[in-house]
């Protein structure tokens, strides 16, 4: 899969009413460490299929990060059948961010 980018209006029915396991990468374009995620947010949604990849634009979405807390980025926050089951933030590895997702996976 490939990860998609949403705005507030599509928030409702991308994230909050979808089925299963979806993570949010809220970020901004001019964050180093943003970029530094990116590449290894779209490997981890080609690679992993039970999950959806979404991001979500801090600055074009204001009410977005105020509502979930997002105070620094990359946050990143996943939501299962759209309830939050784990957040947090900051840069890391592919392996990082395996083992993460492979927590809220089992």
């Amino acid at each position: 899969m490939t990860v998609t980018n949403i705005k507030q209006d599509e928030f409702k029915k991308e994230v909050l009413e979808s089925s299963g396991l979806v993570m949010v990468d809220f970020y901004a374009e001019w964050c180093g460490p943003c970029k530094m995620t990116g590449p290894i947010i779209d490997q981890l949604a080609e690679e992993i299929k039970d999950m959806r990849f979404v991001k979500v634009n801090v600055d074009e979405n204001p009410d977005l990060s105020t509502t979930y807390s997002v105070f620094s980025i990359p946050s990143f926050v996943i939501f299962k059948d759209g309830q939050i089951i784990s957040q947090f933030a900051g840069a890391m590895s592919k392996e990082g961010f395996l083992a993460k997702l492979n927590e809220v996976r089992k």
